[in-house]
């Protein structure tokens, strides 16, 4: 798990106030590569003596996913999880169990992309390949 001032600084060095919610957030969602709902999150972080609300959660997360501290992972439209690993990769979801696992960078190969709309760059791929348990 990283220190406090190790939290701070990352925050800082991402142009974010390291307020104490934020703070807290934070911690948990940096303390191992992972990827977590903002329900978990809030979960998690309301386990001790604190309260975060809901809307702070949602906000927080939010701020660190535009300010790259976090990728968010779009599986479906109503479930967004955080992703702590900001590295290029790519994501099996598991529709029956609702856990996103990582594919290892390098094990997915795209060789090509369509053509781009004129006056744009591709800013990245995301690749989910959904998955159920096998009966």
């Amino acid at each position: 798990m990283r220190s406090s001032e190790d939290v701070a600084g990352l925050l800082r060095s991402h142009g974010v106030m390291p307020t104490q919610q934020r703070m807290m957030i934070a911690r948990i969602l940096f303390e191992r590569d992972q990827h977590l709902s903002a329900d978990q999150v809030m979960r998690r972080v309301n386990e001790g003596r604190s309260h975060v609300s809901k809307a702070t959660v949602y906000n927080t997360l939010g701020l660190f996913a535009r300010k790259g501290l976090v990728r968010e992972v779009i599986v479906d439209p109503t479930r967004v999880f955080y992703d702590s690993n900001t590295s290029e990769h790519h994501h099996f979801y598991n529709i029956d169990s609702g856990e996103l696992i990582d594919i290892q960078s390098g094990s997915l190969a795209i060789d090509s992309l369509a053509a781009l709309p004129d006056g744009t760059v591709a800013e990245g791929v995301d690749v989910i390949i959904r998955v159920r348990n096998v009966s």
